[in-house]
């Protein structure tokens, strides 16, 4: 009997638009980035037949889902950014919420959700 884990990380990328409320300096003004998100599942059970945990392209479909309810948008406009700011610790927690009603089962776990503004800011949320 295996006792190991296994991890699968997809990750994309999407394009938008916003601004810091109560900032108070430039990122208050409306600005936009290309976005990078990774998201990490795990699981201590491979699928019988074909001995994967989940396929990465259904991963990636599903994060491709979530990600499209924000690309190419003004996140404050979106209803879950209306009255929280879309920075990217909360696009981290709105991606990992969205993702974890989507891919976690009794075999599997959602283990975390990063946003990134560029290669040298990344915000990470998790529920561990």
């Amino acid at each position: 009997m295996n006792k190991g884990t296994w991890r699968l990380k997809v990750k994309k990328d999407f394009a938008a638009a916003h601004q810091l409320r109560n900032y108070g300096g430039k990122c208050e003004n409306i600005h936009g980035h290309n976005f990078g998100v990774e998201v990490e599942i795990e699981g201590n059970k491979l699928d019988s037949k074909i001995e994967i945990l989940m396929d990465f392209k259904v991963l990636k479909n599903e994060l491709s889902a979530v990600l499209e309810t924000l690309d190419h948008k003004h996140l404050n406009e979106i209803e879950y950014f209306k009255h929280r700011n879309p920075s990217s610790e909360n696009l981290a927690r709105y991606v990992y919420e969205e993702m974890k009603k989507r891919v976690e089962t009794d075999g599997i776990k959602l283990v975390y959700a990063s946003v990134s503004e560029n290669d040298s800011s990344v915000a990470t949320y998790s529920e561990a």
